[in-house]
């Protein structure tokens, strides 16, 4: 079977005045995981690396994004991150200054199948 989303959640992160967009990006990753639990997990004796985590990122500049980096703020699964052209840059009126403002969106998939055989063979 197909894995299924279970999950889908959104962050936003900035670096105020580094422009770096990897900063941004790690801390729109950690926004939309600090909102959120999966409980399921333990729940039905799921074991967490069996998820897979796809993560998108929107910086203005995609290529200034350390996509591995991206991958060990996650705790668990196996971690896809792509990085695309969105988010803010804003420039400091006067001075030579940026923020960079950085969205993330996180989707968990699970193969529902073989989630509920594992639970089944641990006596749920």
């Amino acid at each position: 079977m197909t894995a299924k989303r279970i999950f889908l959640e959104v962050g936003t992160g900035n670096d105020w005045h580094g422009r770096d967009y990897t900063k941004a990006a790690i801390r729109a990753v950690e926004d939309a995981i600090h909102h959120s639990s999966l409980p399921l997990f333990r729940t039905l004796n799921v074991d967490p690396s069996q998820m897979n985590v796809d993560v998108t990122i929107a910086v203005q500049q995609p290529d200034k994004v350390d996509r591995t980096a991206i991958q060990k703020t996650l705790p668990h699964g196996r971690v896809n991150v792509s990085v695309v052209r969105g988010g803010l840059d804003v420039a400091e009126d006067g001075v030579d200054d940026m923020a960079v403002i950085a969205n993330a969106a996180i989707a968990v998939r699970l193969d529902l199948t073989a989630a509920s055989a594992q639970s089944a063979s641990h006596g749920r």
